[in-house]
């Protein structure tokens, strides 16, 4: 990407670079000043009351030890919620060790000697520790505090998987993507943000230590109280300049080993209905050849498992028509399904050595859902009903559906509307979310059977905007000339599954909590495949 191109590229999405840095800036402010008045009192109780040393500090430590994504993960099942709430919470309690343990630390590290004069002076034990030992204390709490909140900058990146909003929106989507500039624009502002946070809280604690002022004049003083506080402000402002200097794609190490003697690999993007078909393709192809079928489920979004089978990584995926004609190939959206199933057949063999065999026989395209309460109350039928409240609306949208041009950028070209906000989260989180009021329209698939379960109502695409979706396998043209035989297992599902077949199974899995490997299982089965 040249100069000008990424300079055109930032600016087209500096209101949303703002807003997610404003964003990031709640959380992790919030979330340090939550610990900071949680975690000093703490630290000042377990050192006055010493029996209280081991159990806190132990229960903080064990926490410490989740993994942050398991963390926003356990939190969104315990407080049955998304969004801001549960990531707060957890990057609190990830800021709370350094700062219980730095003001634990602090408060003992006051010399013996110091201690024994206050006492000898008359000094009582409050006097003693607000006069004594926490201005002594106070630079290596400082110090706990600055590493919480430069920690807190990045664990905050990953409360976009359930929600929540900040810069971590740009990487979630980069990585649905594989696109580099949309990782740099989360990840870059994010690392200039912990620098400007570490900066400032080491310049305003050298500020505000006495033996640093002694021989300054009074307004000299209060010049340098005044930049400490004022300089996080204006850092901010003047890191944002590097966002407009070029962005280079990052070249990718993919490795080209060949698959193993009598064994495949089959991979799938990160939800339900690939899973499925993951799960049915495998079986099949274990039950009627001698292959070994290696499983690389839950890769991640299109480009990530596109990446994969062009680089050797895996030897067939499940595709969608639609998606590999505009995320893949970038070509202009068509409305016929069979005219679109042979443009991406013949470009993929071309430019990729990749072979689309037949589709299973359902269409998996996008619509935009509401609640059926809502679309009753307001009338709602189609797509274009939605422009006058659209402003309005919180929209919850997958992070592919969000950046891809057969998703939410293409569609507010062709409708010409926008909605008030974009929440990314997970496509498994989207329809809990819009149930509940979090939300009040999601990209949902036709297929999906949480439509039904869950009330809403699809609305009808009156301006055709999305392309047909039909899926089919997607083998590289290097297996099927190793071993041809994969092509004949798969061939017996070609039509076998249509519209209402796949959101059947599909609810089983989401709706039932069967597992796939169940559901492709008995699937096969009752087709008398197995």
């Amino acid at each position: 990407m040249g100069f000008h191109s990424a300079m055109s590229y930032i600016v087209e999405r500096l209101p949303e670079l703002w807003l997610r840095t404003g964003e990031h800036c709640m959380l992790a402010g919030c979330s340090t000043l939550l610990a900071i008045l949680v975690g000093v009192p703490a630290g000042i109780m377990i050192f006055r009351k010493g029996w209280l040393r081991s159990p806190v500090m132990g229960s903080i430590g064990i926490l410490q030890t989740i993994p942050s994504l398991a963390m926003l993960v356990f939190l969104l099942a315990l407080l049955d919620m998304i969004g801001v709430v549960p990531a707060l919470i957890a990057l609190t309690v990830y800021a709370l060790l350094p700062i219980v343990r730095n003001t634990l630390t602090g408060l003992d590290g006051v010399a013996p000697e110091i201690i024994e004069a206050a006492r000898g002076i008359g000094m009582t034990a409050y006097q003693e520790l607000r006069l004594v030992r926490m201005p002594l204390a106070m630079p290596v709490i400082v110090a706990g505090i600055r590493t919480a909140a430069v920690v807190g900058v990045g664990i905050a990146t990953l409360s976009a998987f359930i929600g929540a909003g900040g810069l971590g929106q740009f990487i979630n989507r980069g990585l649905a993507l594989y696109d580099t500039g949309l990782i740099l624009l989360g990840a870059v502002p994010a690392a200039v943000l912990a620098l400007i946070i570490d900066f400032s809280i080491g310049f305003a604690a050298w500020a505000m230590r006495p033996e640093m002022m002694k021989s300054r004049t009074r307004s000299a003083r209060r010049a340098a109280r005044v930049t400490a506080f004022a300089l996080p402000v204006v850092l901010l402002l003047a890191a944002m300049y590097p966002l407009f200097a070029k962005i280079a794609p990052l070249p990718r190490a993919v490795p080209t080993v060949e698959s193993g003697a009598g064994t495949i690999r089959i991979g799938t993007k990160n939800f339900t209905e690939q899973l499925i078909l993951g799960e049915i393709m495998a079986r099949l192809i274990e039950a009627r050849t001698d292959l070994i079928v290696k499983r690389v489920f839950n890769m991640g979004g299109t480009m990530m498992c596109h990446g994969a089978l062009v680089g050797q990584e895996i030897d067939l995926y499940a595709e969608y028509t639609g998606t590999a004609l505009t995320a893949i190939l970038k070509e202009p959206s068509s409305n016929d399904p069979k005219e679109v199933y042979r443009t991406v057949a013949r470009a993929y063999g071309e430019r990729f050595r990749l072979k689309w065999l037949k589709p299973f026989g359902f269409n998996n395209t996008y619509v935009i859902a509401v609640r059926e309460s809502d679309a009753e109350a307001n009338g709602w039928r189609k797509v274009s009903d939605l422009r006058e409240a659209a402003p309005r609306l919180r929209a919850g949208f997958t992070a592919e559906f969000a950046e891809r041009p057969d998703g939410y950028p293409g569609f507010r070209e062709k409708y010409q509307f926008r909605f008030g906000r974009i929440v990314d989260m997970d496509p498994s989180l989207m329809y809990g979310a819009i149930a509940k009021s979090e939300v009040d329209a999601i990209c949902a698939f036709t297929t999906d059977g949480r439509i039904t379960s869950y009330r809403l109502k699809t609305l009808d695409d009156d301006m055709m905007f999305f392309p047909p979706y039909y899926a089919a396998p997607v083998v590289r043209k290097n297996t099927l000339l190793r071993y041809p035989e994969i092509a004949d297992a798969l061939s017996l599902l070609a039509g076998l599954l249509d519209d209402t077949a796949m959101q059947r199974l599909n609810y089983e899995v989401d709706g039932k909590k069967r597992s796939p490997e169940d559901v492709a299982n008995d699937f096969l089965m009752s087709n008398g495949l197995l």
